[in-house]
């Protein structure tokens, strides 16, 4: 469906600084949309007001047809809205178990329940157990997070995203501080754990694009310079000259 998700002229400006100026594309439903661009294009501010954390100066986000614009994260994440950050967000004193389990447990309508063990909730282990299983950390379950590697706890940020059962996934810069290993087995694990969904990826390594999108849109001085699949993204002139460079 080509309403899927509608970014609808979107502008934004802090204290009269103009950083987005009449963004517009649209994602279709299961489709990998990369959104690229320099230090500075804006592509941040475009995922926070995706995602709920800011509100548009103007302009509109149309998700299945319903005007989702300025709705608060947590508003969104019941509409079918995940979203992973930049900067690692996880609980760093508790296991990698827990820091998922109280996602999958607040989708569920459950408050998470410090000093009450969770293990007579089988289904809710088992949907843990399996988030964990795919993203590769079931053998670090029971470790805290912090013990963890920098690769290790973006793939358990990607793990919290995933808790919820989203439809749309939002990822700023997965592989961000990765090495070109840990980049590599991200890719993988991404790859996996988004089919069946759609997915909005911003990304500074065109290798983790071109492995990932389907489609690619350029944002470049607060709007979109082209939006088109990675062959055509890859020699469009306009694109080499504002961001990829002949190489």
């Amino acid at each position: 469906m080509s309403d899927y998700l509608h970014i609808q002229n979107i502008h934004k400006d802090f204290s009269g600084l103009k950083v987005l100026t009449g963004v517009e594309f649209k994602v279709t439903e299961k489709e990998r949309h990369a959104v690229i661009g320099p230090n500075g294009a804006g592509k941040t501010t475009l995922l926070n007001i995706i995602s709920g954390k800011f509100k548009p100066s103007s302009g509109a986000i149309l998700f299945k047809g319903k005007d989702i614009s300025g709705k608060p994260p947590n508003v969104l994440n019941h509409y079918g809205l995940a979203r992973s950050f930049q900067i690692t967000n996880v609980f760093q004193e508790l296991s990698v178990f827990y820091n998922v389990l109280a996602g999958v447990r607040s989708h569920h309508g459950l408050r998470y329940n410090f000093f009450k063990m969770p293990d007579h909730d089988r289904n809710i282990c088992e949907k843990v157990e399996s988030i964990l299983e795919d993203v590769g950390l079931v053998d670090v379950k029971d470790q805290p997070a912090s013990s963890l590697s920098y690769g290790q706890q973006r793939a358990l940020e990607i793990a919290i995203t995933l808790s919820t059962d989203p439809e749309l996934i939002l990822l700023d810069e997965p592989t961000a501080g990765m090495t070109r290993e840990e980049t590599n087995q991200a890719i993988q694990m991404i790859d996996k754990v988004t089919a069946g969904h759609t997915l909005i990826i911003i990304e500074h390594d065109m290798e983790v694009v071109f492995s990932l999108a389907n489609i690619i849109s350029v944002l470049h001085y607060g709007t979109i310079l082209v939006s088109d699949t990675p062959e055509k993204i890859r020699n469009d002139q306009r694109v080499k000259d504002a961001y990829l460079g002949e190489g």
